[in-house]
């Protein structure tokens, strides 16, 4: 076969192959490009969704005043949210203040008025200074709530979830493809790398949209990956413990005994400290029932989440004997692997920088969207041009 025919045949499938990539680009793009714009507009706003909750709640800051006292023993903030609940039994989740002008905030994940939704807990609110119970709200029925169930499950709840898995692999796709037809010749690198001065709207149009896409992309394929991977454990966990077995924690009852009574919040906090005393105490779970046991997390220097570190201890409610241990940093590939996938996501894995870098990358799609279909119809009414032109 002669050269030319044979560079002839490999321009013809290059080529054909190319329209391939841009009809799935295009039409995956116009579709699940709504749901990536709503996912990065809210995803933005959600980096910073504990400040901001702050900010449209002024209730929940503790004055200066009151910042400078003594704070309550975990046991009397517990009695208080119980005394404000007294019909909620189960087991209550504390989480430590973020700052000392911070409230302590505790969720009951298991509210009758709630019963059938996949995640749907009463959150309250409680000066860790007074005992003061401030505020009682369910998830969703606040904004920034409302806004997180919107970003992760489009307010369908689990079906949801699955839903913008599904979507956040189909977007693989648009992102991908779009870098194939971006991919330049040799030797024009710096081009495709740069918006021409002095250039056509069609073209600004087009400049515009596929460097925003190159140079987002890295970050924009972080997010989609972890993304999916968060909204599909289901899917994805059986994989990962296959290849890297992912820790399982044992069954840490407390064994009751009649006559005995729990041990303090405190006492609980004390002994799982005593275990990790350079830690950071961030959350205590009180038992669930008479056998239930307490959980502490605590951060250790290192880990990925501040917010929700994976060191855990727990502690027998009667005893206040140490029941088991994890500790993150003594863990596989894998569940360092899951560690890492949710400040990976908002950021948190790199300080302020990390989550700066994710809130403007949740403008990206929004001005991919509108640049791609802005240049769609200027394609569509070139070709219309053409056509009564040539008609």
């Amino acid at each position: 076969m002669p050269a030319g025919t044979h560079l002839t045949n490999h321009s013809t499938r290059r080529t054909k192959w190319r329209k391939v990539w841009l009809a799935f680009h295009l039409y995956l793009g116009l579709s699940t490009g709504l749901v990536f714009v709503l996912a990065g507009l809210t995803g933005s706003l959600l980096v910073f969704y504990v400040e901001l909750d702050e900010i449209l709640n002024p209730a929940l800051h503790v004055s200066t005043t009151q910042a400078r006292q003594q704070a309550q023993s975990y046991e009397a903030v517990f009695q208080a949210i119980r005394q404000a609940h007294p019909e909620r039994n189960a087991s209550w989740r504390l989480e430590m203040p973020r700052h000392n002008q911070a409230m302590l905030m505790a969720r009951y994940y298991k509210p009758a008025e709630k019963t059938g939704l996949s995640f749907a807990p009463l959150i309250v609110w409680v000066n860790p200074y007074t005992s003061e119970v401030v505020s009682s709200r369910f998830w969703g029925e606040f904004a920034m709530t409302w806004l997180f169930d919107l970003h992760y499950a489009l307010l369908l709840d689990g079906t949801g979830k699955t839903l913008m898995g599904i979507i956040g692999l189909l977007l693989l796709i648009p992102l991908l493809s779009g870098i194939y037809l971006w991919w330049p010749a040799t030797g024009k690198l710096r081009q495709a790398l740069s918006i021409k001065r002095g250039a056509s709207r069609a073209r600004f149009i087009f400049d515009l949209h596929k460097t925003q896409g190159v140079y987002s992309f890295p970050v924009l394929l972080l997010l989609l990956v972890s993304g999916a991977i968060l909204e599909l454990p289901a899917v994805f966990k059986p994989l990962i413990n296959h290849l890297s077995p992912l820790y399982r924690a044992e069954a840490n009852r407390s064994p009751y005994q009649a006559g005995y009574s729990r041990i303090s919040l405190d006492q609980a906090a004390a002994t799982a400290e005593s275990l990790y005393p350079e830690a950071v105490l961030r959350w205590i779970e009180t038992p669930d029932g008479q056998e239930g046991a307490y959980r502490i997390m605590l951060y250790q220097q290192g880990e990925p989440s501040f917010r929700f570190p994976k060191t855990t201890v727990w502690v027998d409610q009667y005893s206040g004997a140490v029941l088991s241990t994890r500790n993150p940093r003594l863990e596989r590939i894998g569940d360092t692997f899951m560690n890492w996938l949710h400040p990976l996501h908002n950021g948190e894995i790199a300080g302020m920088a990390g989550r700066l870098l994710v809130f403007v990358s949740g403008f990206i799609p929004a001005i991919l969207y509108v640049t791609g279909i802005v240049r769609w119809l200027q394609k569509r009414r070139a070709r219309r041009l053409q056509m009564i032109k040539t008609g």
